[in-house]
C-alpha cells in the first residue's frame, strides 16, 4: 500500500508542478476554472468546508485541505474524522505532527507544513523526520533554494515549496533546486 500511495503522490506532482491554492471565495472559483489539477484550500469552516471541496471535486480536483486554517476545526485527530466524514478530500494539510499522523493513518495523502524560519527549525525538521508519517514536506517560504536542495536530499518524499512566490523565476529556482512543486495563492503565477 505505501510503495502505491508514493508512486500515486509523485504521478500528482510530476504533473503538477504548480499547485493552486485557494484563499477565499475569488480564488476558489479562479481555481475551480483553472488547468490545474491539485488545489490546496487555505480557507473555510466547519459549515463550509464540505461545498468548498464539493465544488472543487466536481470540477475534478484533487483537493487537499489545510486542517489548521478551516475556522471551528481544531488541530486534533477528530478534525480529520470530521473531514473523512463529511467531505471527498483526498489529503490533509498541518503544521501539526499528530494531525498529519492520524490522517496517514486514515488514508489520506499527508502533507507537513513547516515555516524554516532559522537554523533551528531546520535542525528541528531533520531530527523529527522519523517521527512524521507524510507522503510530502512543504517548505516555507519557498524562496530558498539552497535549503530546498538540501531538504530534497535529506527527505527520501517529494518536497513542495511555498510562501512568497511572486513570479515566474521564483517557480523556475524553486524546480531546480528539486522541489517537485510550488504551491502558491498568486494567481498570475497559475497562469504563467
Amino acid at each position: 500500500m505505501e510503495r502505491r500511495k508514493e508512486r500515486e503522490i509523485r504521478e500528482l506532482l510530476d504533473g503538477c508542478p504548480v499547485i493552486a491554492a485557494v484563499k477565499d471565495a475569488e480564488s476558489l472559483e479562479r481555481g475551480i476554472h483553472s488547468d490545474i489539477p491539485l488545489v490546496f484550500v487555505l480557507f473555510g469552516d466547519i459549515c463550509s468546508i464540505e461545498e468548498i471541496v464539493e465544488k472543487l471535486k466536481e470540477a475534478g480536483k484533487t483537493v487537499f485541505v489545510h486542517l489548521d486554517l478551516i475556522q471551528g476545526l481544531s488541530g486534533r485527530e477528530v478534525a480529520v474524522d470530521f473531514l473523512k466524514a463529511r467531505t471527498k478530500a483526498d489529503g490533509i494539510i498541518s503544521t501539526k505532527i499528530n494531525v498529519v499522523n492520524y490522517a496517514e493513518q486514515q488514508g489520506f495523502y499527508t502533507v507537513f507544513r513547516v515555516f524554516l524560519v532559522d537554523t533551528k527549525a531546520y535542525e528541528t525538521l531533520v531530527k523529527q523526520r522519523k517521527q512524521i508519517h507524510m507522503d510530502v514536506l512543504e517548505i516555507l517560504p519557498g524562496v530558498m533554494p539552497r535549503v530546498i536542495k538540501k531538504l530534497v536530499q535529506s527527505f527520501p518524499i517529494p518536497v513542495i515549496a511555498s510562501g512568497l512566490i511572486m513570479e515566474k523565476e521564483d517557480v523556475i529556482e524553486g524546480l531546480k533546486a528539486g522541489a517537485m512543486a510550488i504551491s502558491t495563492t498568486n494567481i498570475k503565477v497559475w497562469e504563467m
